[in-house]
């Protein structure tokens, strides 16, 4: 048998610097999470989001300005999550953001 390729049977091996730096970055955001504004700590990560988690945020987030701030995130990527929100969502607010980021969407 060939050495060639990678053996999808074994587990993947990480190096303890990955791991360091992994354990490091969920340890802080725990630390943000118990001592800080929890809204905040969300708006603060959705910076770094990529976009499933942005469409995600912007359908259930908890809180309104983490959803108002995920929708103007979106990108022509997200235009099927825009209209959802369009279509489902109760608050009027959401619903003209969502319309307004389409607009903008169709204009770049």
């Amino acid at each position: 048998m060939s050495t060639c390729c990678n053996d999808p049977t074994e587990p993947v091996k990480l190096a303890h610097r990955d791991l360091l730096r992994e354990q490091k970055l969920h340890g802080d955001l725990l630390l943000d999470l118990f001592t800080e504004n929890p809204e905040k700590v969300m708006l603060k990560q959705l910076k770094s989001a990529n976009t499933y988690l942005r469409e995600l945020a912007a359908l259930r987030a908890y809180f309104d300005s983490v959803r108002k701030q995920a929708i103007s995130m979106l990108d022509s990527h997200s235009l099927s999550t825009l209209e959802r929100i369009i279509e489902t969502d109760e608050d009027a607010e959401l619903v003209n953001l969502a319309k307004q980021q389409i607009r903008d969407i169709n204009m770049t």
